[in-house]
């Protein structure tokens, strides 16, 4: 909630407008960049993977998803020395607290 009240003390908007815009941008841009993960995967293409889980870390501190944050570091870091294919369980796990994160960030919507 801490991140939550960040966003609001940046917004001059007397209602939570730009909050819930935030929190719909990284509502839509997750699930591409989990997509790209497992392009990535797939290619190995071990840049686009590390990028996109730095996305992901970077959009989670901002909405307060801390347990997708600290998993998709882990998976940055992981990624840069490990095969790709050896990700796939900590990618599934990031996969579940995305969803977790996803339905606490749209009961702040009110959807």
């Amino acid at each position: 909630m801490q991140a939550i009240e960040n966003l609001r003390a940046l917004s001059e908007e007397e209602d939570d407008s730009f909050v819930k815009e935030i929190i719909g941008i990284y509502l839509e841009d997750v699930p591409e960049r989990l997509t790209a993960m497992k392009s990535a995967r797939d290619t190995d293409d071990r840049m686009l993977y590390i990028r996109s889980a730095h996305t992901i870390k970077g959009s989670s501190a901002h909405v307060g998803a801390t347990e997708v944050q600290h998993l998709a570091a882990e998976l940055e870091q992981t990624a840069k020395s490990e095969s790709l294919a050896y990700l796939d369980a900590s990618l599934a796990e990031l996969e579940s607290a995305c969803r977790r994160a996803r339905s606490a960030l749209q009961g702040i919507l009110g959807s």
